[in-house]
């Protein structure tokens, strides 16, 4: 690395994590989100080392009045994991996890990936349940809510998270809990970004040696996609099943008749006795006869798909919504539309929620979606970016025809939508106490590069 003068001053001063510059050698690289699609130039990439790094830069940002990005793990969906002529955060450098095995506890810095924490975690038999992919960081993931292969057994993520390190935009650090800044533990649990720089979580571990789980591929028709809803609805709560309603990959485990059409592959896992587990999963397998069965007993980290993110950064458009129900039509409105796309992937995944996320009250964390029953993500994803309109418009269409008049959003999911997304995503009260913490918090709305809750104009309230 060259370690170039780069155009903010005093950044480089008192740090112990590094500097990334426009004529640093990896600066492509480092500058590169999960997504594709976005090519923004930041004017520096300060790979953080520790939480007074993550003060130092919020300090040198909030008085310069420069554009401030953070990165845990790069996957938002609106890129706002890289500022254009900003600064950004990045935390892939701080990977720490400490396991308390007795407490069944964990402190974990916020650089981490969920597969990287899980895979640390089953060394113990223990497990925090976080998402699906592996390489997204628990950082931006924790924040926004956390919805996973434990959701139904433990809940979001944040159902399981203790306490907090923050750093706000006055630049202290602070540690929050239900008994320290309570009022902005709350907002952190659900509501984003918005408030700070978390750069450690202390979480909840549950016992848990061995899973049955894996995929499952079956045909798809209406009957068999409302029946799989169905069964996942009435299966017990260690059972959590991710529906992908999409076109066969042409991968080696399935065979080459069904390449390219349309089936159900499902993402499975029962979080308990292997031997319930499979009486558990044995419904699934009725439903037809499977394409591919790859349900098996494991261990937990096993469940997560190989995932190249050097690799491979997606173009992509997509839209998450919470309906009620999918019944025979619903399935085959999605069986209609899938085939109409001429995207070179596209999807609707459909995931059973309840179980113990249901039984936390709305009000307890800024993620008020509760009583949502299924969450429903359409996606396009394409390559030729002059095709956006055409994919956006099928996407479009598509949520629409399964729309049931619930406007919410799961805030992880929204991409870059505009202001009326986000503000669906906390409905009511939720959105009212968000903006009071912000504007306790983060005045300025120096943490701006989000799903944005804008502080309010009047000023903090006594």
């Amino acid at each position: 690395m060259r370690n170039l003068e780069i155009p903010v001053p005093g950044l480089r001063e008192g740090l112990e994590g590094r500097v990334i510059g426009p004529e640093d050698d990896g600066y492509d690289e480092a500058r590169t989100p999960f997504y594709g699609g976005f090519d923004r130039r930041p004017a520096a990439i300060v790979r953080v080392a520790n939480a007074r790094d993550v003060a130092r830069v919020v300090t040198v940002a909030q008085e310069s009045g420069v554009e401030l990005a953070v990165r845990s793990g790069g996957h938002s969906l609106a890129g706002h994991s890289v500022s254009d002529g900003g600064i950004v955060i990045d935390l892939s450098d701080m990977r720490a996890l400490e396991i308390d095995v007795q407490a069944r506890t964990a402190w974990a810095q916020t650089g981490l990936t969920a597969g990287e924490y899980t895979t640390a975690a089953a060394e113990h038999d223990l497990a925090t349940g976080f998402g699906d992919t592996p390489s997204v960081g628990i950082g931006g993931l924790t924040l926004g809510g956390g919805v996973g292969f434990l959701v139904r057994k433990h809940g979001l993520t944040i159902d399981n998270l203790l306490a907090a390190e923050v750093v706000t935009a006055d630049g202290r650090v602070r540690r929050v809990d239900d008994e320290h800044d309570p009022d902005l533990f709350w907002a952190i649990r659900g509501g984003g970004g918005n408030f700070g720089v978390a750069t450690r979580f202390r979480f909840r571990l549950h016992e848990l040696p061995q899973v049955v789980g894996g995929m499952l591929f079956l045909p798809a028709s209406p009957e068999v996609v409302a029946s799989f809803v169905e069964a996942a609805e009435a299966a017990p709560e260690e059972l959590s099943a991710i529906a992908n309603v999409m076109p066969a990959p042409p991968a080696p485990f399935i065979p080459e008749a069904a390449h390219g059409k349309t089936v159900l592959m499902a993402m499975m896992m029962y979080a308990g006795d292997v031997e319930a587990g499979q009486r558990a999963v044995a419904p699934f397998r009725a439903l037809a006869e499977p394409i591919a069965d790859m349900l098996r007993p494991m261990r937990y980290p096993e469940i997560y798909p190989p995932d190249d993110q050097e690799e491979y950064h997606p173009v992509a458009a997509g839209h998450n919504m919470f309906v009620d129900r999918i019944d025979r039509d619903h399935a085959a409105t999605i069986l209609e539309h899938l085939e109409r796309s001429t995207a070179m992937l596209r999807v609707a995944q459909l995931r059973v929620l309840g179980g113990a996320m249901a039984r936390v009250p709305a009000d307890a964390t800024a993620f008020a979606h509760r009583s949502a029953r299924i969450m429903v993500n359409v996606g396009a994803v394409y390559e030729r970016p002059e095709e956006a309109d055409v994919h956006r418009a099928w996407v479009r269409g598509l949520a629409d025809a399964l729309d049931q008049g619930y406007e919410g959003a799961y805030v992880n999911f929204v991409a870059d939508e505009g202001p009326k997304r986000v503000r669906a995503s906390y409905p009511g009260a939720t959105w009212d106490r968000l903006v009071q913490v912000k504007t306790t918090y983060d005045p300025t709305n120096l943490f701006r590069l989000n799903q944005n809750i804008p502080p309010s104009t009047r000023g903090p309230t006594a």
